[in-house]
């Protein structure tokens, strides 16, 4: 089995507001493998893209950040600002969820390809010019030569997503993030990134971690998946596993919220309550006060327990799993 390519060790950002502090992302622990797909669900807010900036060292000055970020090894949680421009759009890359806003409207997309090329490597800018028409030629930009010189603007939504994700993959990177590349597309353009991005990860070896509040995008074309929720990782499973089986109550929550054909005409489920206030200290499960099977002890953070391949934060469960044969 391979190396983690991303490995996450209890990974912790804090924020300081009026009140108090913030814990957006609490101790999370999370792993991504060459060629392997890693989705992370969970509901707007539940610190999904603040965990994807904090890899990328993105983050705001005033976020206070711990924990471990590891790349092939080297720890890049805390690293020079020099050496975290030499990391980005190299050996770790992100997609994010807007194209519009990622391209440059005043320069061309051909150009913009070449120059994440130009900034990493020691070519030409005729040779850059050539790998980046065949990166977009590579994600499905037809006639890319002809197009190299076309402004963001003369492209579809889709079409800029596939650019941005040219760009991302431009040096080959050991990690891609991908924070949610399908938000903004139809339903047709939305299957054909996923399916571009999950082609390239398997034929580049690339480790990438998928974003999305989307469970169908994750059923899809993840492998592995992770469920956070108010910053904290809940549950962590194969896909078919986690779909199939799901074991926190917030996981069950959410999977029959989902619509399907084969309901009963009527309501759909809900998850009473709200979200916690995340401001001072949570030391126990964040969802205590939505979750049916809570008990005393859910005062206190959960121990994560192992439930054949899933992983997960729950009193209940470890319950269930120190006294098989009581009823639930």
């Amino acid at each position: 089995m391979n190396a983690a390519a991303l490995v996450l060790t209890d990974l912790q950002v804090d924020f300081d507001v009026p009140g108090g502090r913030v814990s957006a992302v609490d101790r999370v622990t999370l792993s991504v493998r060459p060629g392997e797909v890693v989705g992370l669900v969970g509901e707007s807010g539940c610190g999904k893209s603040t965990l994807a900036n904090a890899v990328m060292g993105l983050l705001p000055q005033q976020a206070h950040v711990s924990g471990s970020v590891a790349v092939e090894g080297e720890e890049i949680l805390g690293a020079t600002d020099h050496r975290l421009r030499e990391l980005r759009g190299n050996r770790i890359a992100m997609i994010f969820q807007d194209p519009s806003t990622s391209l440059d409207p005043t320069c061309s997309v051909g150009s913009q390809v070449a120059e994440t090329i130009l900034a990493h490597r020691d070519i030409g800018k005729r040779q850059a010019r050539e790998r980046a028409i065949e990166l977009m030629s590579e994600v499905g930009i037809p006639d890319a030569r002809s197009r190299f010189s076309d402004p963001p603007h003369r492209f579809s939504g889709g079409m800029r997503q596939r650019i941005v994700i040219a760009a991302a993959l431009a040096n080959d990177p050991t990690v891609l993030i991908a924070d949610e590349p399908t938000t903004a597309l139809d339903v047709t353009i939305q299957a054909q990134v996923l399916s571009l991005i999950t082609r390239l990860s398997k034929n580049h070896g690339t480790a990438v971690l998928l974003i999305s509040h989307d469970l169908g995008v994750i059923a899809q074309v993840a492998h592995q998946v992770g469920v956070m929720y108010a910053g904290q990782l809940v549950e962590q499973a194969p896909v078919d596993q986690l779909f199939a089986s799901p074991q926190h109550p917030y996981t069950r929550a959410l999977l029959a919220a989902l619509p399907s054909a084969h309901l009963q005409p009527g309501r759909l489920a809900v998850i009473p309550g709200q979200v916690p206030d995340l401001v001072g200290d949570l030391p126990g499960c964040r969802f205590l006060d939505r979750c049916a099977v809570s008990r005393s002890e859910c005062i206190r953070r959960p121990v994560p327990v192992d439930v054949n391949s899933t992983r997960v934060s729950c009193w209940d469960v470890a319950d269930r799993i120190s006294n098989p044969t009581v009823a639930r």
